[in-house]
């Protein structure tokens, strides 16, 4: 008797043991009620989370596994059930900043300045929908360096706005893009702000994001594709310059404002000519794995601008032509690009009216250890000669930095000190920043 209720008694716990293995709560209970085996329950739950997975997922199944958890894909995408070429993704991105700025001034009569600041570097709410199984739109708000210096709350406006037609034809070779979608003047500007190393990009690619259409995605067309990710291209035209943006070897804005504008137009080209090191994904962060090498060159034209300033009406042309490279092995990462700017007035506030050139490049890198959680120290060195003749038009800009990537770019800390030199003709300073910074994206 004895025997029997022992048996009884271990065959109880095993029962309970083997249905505790099952997690969906519908199958764990026909599993108890003796309606489907345990072989089949399993078999039930395995097809049910390959179902909802295609459906709703958000965890990158081949993340790292960092110190808070596997990264997520950017934004959630929920799928309905009777048409799962549809969709809908959410997703939000905050960047925060505290910071203490410095401003050292070369001329002895003018007072420095030391500023504690605390912002947002960048706040965005994503959304996007996918219509059918070629055709989706993407967008996001956003209020970026809310409460930065004397800026005050800042207002929200739409950054990307694009339509995207994926492989029409059944091939890589030829996708689409129409409204406001980023054109590659610059990998660090292309690469989407949540995986970039630093928050502030270089000086010298921010004017180029400026330099032919406004924060490179004032709305344009552009078809693009890649040939077995060894070779990548993009071809666009739109809408060009903001006068807001639109600005003079010593930073000024232009004022008078702008009469007319062509569309710009041109392309990029970007070849991995190494097998086994193709570039799958602009992006800076790599986080230990994989390898990659790429070089690439882009030329972007804006046939006629015409425009007041304090000088008189002027009717000019504008060339960016743009140089890149990039390369990561496991934990090591590397990054140069170089700029040439033609179509650059030298100073909107006098009388007089010169036109010129102007140049500049930077090398970033980054070494990710994984056995020390994945903390990562990195460097960036930057110089531009905003104007080619006569001056000290230099900038030159150093950062050393570390980041931690407690879940990926998920959620990653960091802290850096970055040093500005501003020639005597652009400034005559030092800008000394100390920064902690933060990032939350989903």
């Amino acid at each position: 008797m004895k025997k029997g209720l022992l048996t009884v008694a271990v065959l109880g716990i095993f029962s309970v043991s083997i249905a505790e293995e099952i997690k969906n709560p519908i199958i764990k209970k026909l599993y108890e009620k003796g309606i489907i085996t345990k072989e089949e329950a399993l078999e039930l739950e395995k097809k049910e989370e390959k179902r909802l997975i295609k459906h709703a997922n958000v965890i990158k199944k081949n993340s790292p596994k960092f110190l808070l958890g596997k990264e997520t894909h950017p934004n959630i995408k929920i799928r309905p059930f009777d048409n799962p070429d549809m969709y809908v993704k959410i997703g939000i991105r905050v960047q925060g900043t505290f910071e203490n700025y410095k401003v050292d001034y070369k001329d002895p009569t003018k007072d420095d300045k030391d500023l504690w600041d605390a912002y947002l570097r960048r706040v965005r709410l994503e959304v996007g929908v996918g219509f059918s199984k070629h055709v989706s739109f993407t967008m996001d708000i956003r209020n970026d360096k809310a409460n930065y210096q004397d800026k005050g709350e800042g207002k929200f406006n739409v950054g990307d706005a694009y339509l995207k037609i994926k492989k029409p034809f059944g091939t890589s070779l030829v996708n689409f893009k129409f409204y406001r979608a980023k054109i590659d003047v610059s990998r660090t500007e292309t690469v989407k702000s949540a995986w970039v190393i630093h928050y502030d990009r270089p000086h010298v690619a921010d004017e180029a994001a400026q330099f032919i259409s406004h924060n490179r995605r004032a709305t344009n067309a552009q078809i693009y594709g890649n040939w077995k990710k060894k070779i990548h291209y993009q071809l666009a035209f739109g809408d060009s310059v903001y006068s807001g943006k639109f600005h003079d070897a010593k930073g000024h804005s232009l004022t008078g404002g702008i009469l007319e504008q062509d569309y710009f137009y041109g392309g990029k080209l970007v070849l991995s000519p190494i097998p086994g090191w193709e570039e799958t994904k602009r992006t800076e962060t790599y986080f230990g794995r994989g390898k990659h090498i790429e070089v690439g060159v882009g030329y972007w034209k804006v046939p006629k601008i015409k425009y007041t300033d304090s000088s008189g009406t002027h009717s000019i042309d504008r060339t960016l032509v743009n140089y890149e490279f990039s390369a990561h092995y496991n934990g090591a990462f590397i990054q140069y690009e170089y700029f040439d700017f033609d179509g650059v007035e030298k100073d909107f506030t006098d009388t007089t009216y010169e036109l010129g050139k102007s140049s500049g490049w930077y090398i970033t890198g980054e070494y990710v250890i994984p056995q020390l959680y994945y903390i990562a120290p990195f460097a960036r060195y930057e110089e531009w000669k905003k104007w080619k003749g006569a001056g000290d038009y230099k900038l030159k800009s150093t950062i050393f930095g570390i980041n931690w990537y407690l879940r990926g770019n998920t959620t990653k800390i960091g802290l850096s000190y970055q040093e500005d030199d501003y020639g005597k003709d652009i400034g005559d300073k030092k800008v000394k920043r100390i920064k902690f910074t933060s990032q939350w994206f989903f």
